[in-house]
């Protein structure tokens, strides 16, 4: 997965990491175990209330915490009024 990445570099790319947060940023940099470095980044934090848009600026994220990578489409992404965007909180779980 880490080679399929070298394309991503310099781009806005949105991580799902393994606890359920959204961040996105700019990939500067990777390594083998997908830890990834990301620049002028954000964290999405949706709620009842609306999306919140929390400032990370440079962030590492460590690869066994990634689950999800994909690459942003800005002009779309800057299209979105996340103001307007809500969603119901998850049920408790059960194991």
């Amino acid at each position: 997965m880490a080679s399929g990445l070298e394309g991503y570099i310099n781009h806005t790319v949105e991580v799902c990491t393994s606890e359920g947060r959204i961040i996105v940023g700019t990939l500067k940099g990777f390594d083998q175990t997908i830890n990834l470095i990301l620049d002028d980044s954000h964290e999405r934090v949706y709620a009842s209330t609306g999306v919140e848009q929390v400032t990370l600026g440079l962030y590492i994220v460590r690869g066994d915490n990634v689950a999800l990578i994909g690459e942003v489409d800005e002009e779309v992404d800057k299209k979105i009024d996340f103001t307007e965007i809500r969603v119901e909180p998850l049920g408790s779980v059960t194991h």
